[in-house]
């Protein structure tokens, strides 16, 4: 039953709850994009190498343990999976500067900071994709996605350039709390959320092994589904391996101080504004395919900006770049996001959101660390380009036919069709394990 069905996500108090922690959160992630790196390359003077296995280190539990963590958060109930992510966060991360005032800060504790905070981010993250359908309806998705975009757009405009200010005058560790507390503030937020959860009824008896092949065989086996992975995959594994060095590059190569990386930063992630206010009307006005086609190209194209920018004049270069990677990056999410949410039966949305990011996501991890080898072996710059080249490219996988041909989102009788078609397809595919 439709409870809000004229006034909006704006007058929706559960929604704005959900909003208001992710704003927040978004704020505080964007000071430790910052933060975290230029710890480990001025404060402890790590190598390339060392600072692109940070990088991956944050993402390797994507690899390891998102598609457990999706059978568990289909059978949990989400929001306390989501309070307790927050939570233990930002635990993880005050542990930071508690050892920098004490002398003891090592590579290796920031190792360790970032695989916690990336166990926890796997869970939050798988919960949080598969708790939106159960606060707004079907038709409010992509607003509801634009929206939340909107505020990480905000956050990551914002968050670089404070975060560039807060290391320089506090120095990294220090601004890392920053991101501990916005955590726990958005935490206690998720936690006043009111809407009670549909409860889980389970099709047959629980069996991992069972219930995470369904949502493999689910991903893989629809192919607009596997397009769109295949694409986030590539495009993630190139954009990692030229963005775990990016700040080596600025730092070593190019003198760059912490308040002129923060401001390239935020003036980059302009893209992510602009594409999240004109998402909906994007894809409204011409076609879920042709835009998500259009949006992947966007996502990487630009990024050969970065290795060709003059050393004396980079700053405009990389500016462009960014604003136009984060554009296509947005308007992509937003619409392949939402088509999937709409798409997917609810029981599922727990293991395809967390199959998909172990595809996706599980690539990062690699292309950070195969960067921090290449930046080794051939150089920053070379690194940039093999990085730009490969994102640049990876489009090319969304041409095909069931996806590019897509004109709207699905009604909800329409949906609710697909719905009946996959469970007993689903059913039949568990028999067979």
């Amino acid at each position: 039953m439709n409870l809000w069905p004229r006034t909006g996500l704006w007058r929706h108090p559960d929604f704005i709850r959900l909003w208001a922690a992710q704003t927040i959160s978004q704020f505080g992630s964007q000071v430790s994009l910052i933060a975290l790196p230029l710890v480990a390359i001025v404060a402890l003077d790590a190598s390339a190498l060392e600072v692109a296995l940070l990088g991956a280190v944050e993402m390797l539990p994507f690899l390891l343990i998102a598609l457990p963590a999706g059978v568990w958060v289909d059978r949990l109930p989400r929001k306390p999976i989501l309070v307790l992510g927050d939570l233990g966060r930002a635990a993880a991360l005050a542990s930071i500067p508690a050892a920098w005032a004490a002398d003891t800060l090592t590579i290796w504790q920031l190792y360790v900071v970032g695989f916690v905070v990336g166990i926890f981010t796997v869970f939050f993250d798988v919960a949080y994709q598969s708790y939106l359908p159960s606060l707004v309806e079907r038709g409010q998705l992509v607003d509801g996605n634009a929206k939340l975009e909107v505020s990480r757009s905000a956050g990551q405009l914002a968050g670089p350039g404070a975060g560039g200010l807060l290391v320089g005058a506090l120095g990294g560790p220090y601004a890392i709390l920053v991101d501990a507390l916005s955590f726990v503030w958005s935490g206690l937020l998720v936690g006043r959320i009111r809407r009670q959860e549909a409860p889980h009824v389970p099709q047959a008896q629980p069996n991992m092994r069972r219930e995470l092949m369904e949502g493999l065989r689910y991903l893989f086996g629809d192919p607009r589904w596997r397009a769109i992975a295949i694409y986030v995959a590539a495009a993630n594994f190139f954009g990692a391996l030229l963005f775990s060095i990016f700040l080596v590059y600025l730092v070593r190569e190019l003198d760059f101080s912490a308040e002129l990386i923060g401001l390239t930063l935020a003036l980059g992630n302009i893209g992510w504004l602009v594409a999240a206010v004109i998402a909906r009307r994007v894809s409204g006005r011409f076609g879920v395919g042709r835009t998500l086609v259009a949006a992947g190209a966007l996502g990487g194209m630009p990024l050969l900006l970065i290795p060709i920018a003059p050393r004396d004049a980079a700053v405009p270069f990389f500016v462009a770049a960014l604003v136009l990677v984060s554009l296509g990056a947005v308007l992509f999410n937003v619409t392949a996001i939402s088509l999937q949410q709409a798409l997917t039966p609810a029981r599922m949305l727990g293991r395809m959101n967390a199959s998909r990011r172990w595809v996706v996501w599980g690539t990062i991890p690699l292309g950070s660390a195969i960067g921090g080898v290449l930046a080794e072996t051939i150089g920053l710059r070379e690194t940039l380009f093999v990085g730009a080249i490969g994102a640049s490219v990876a489009f090319l996988v969304l041409l095909v036919e069931p996806l590019r041909t897509i004109e709207g989102m699905p009604e909800d009788d329409e949906a609710s069709a697909a719905e009946d078609l996959v469970e007993p397809a689903l059913e039949t595919q568990s028999a067979e394990i």
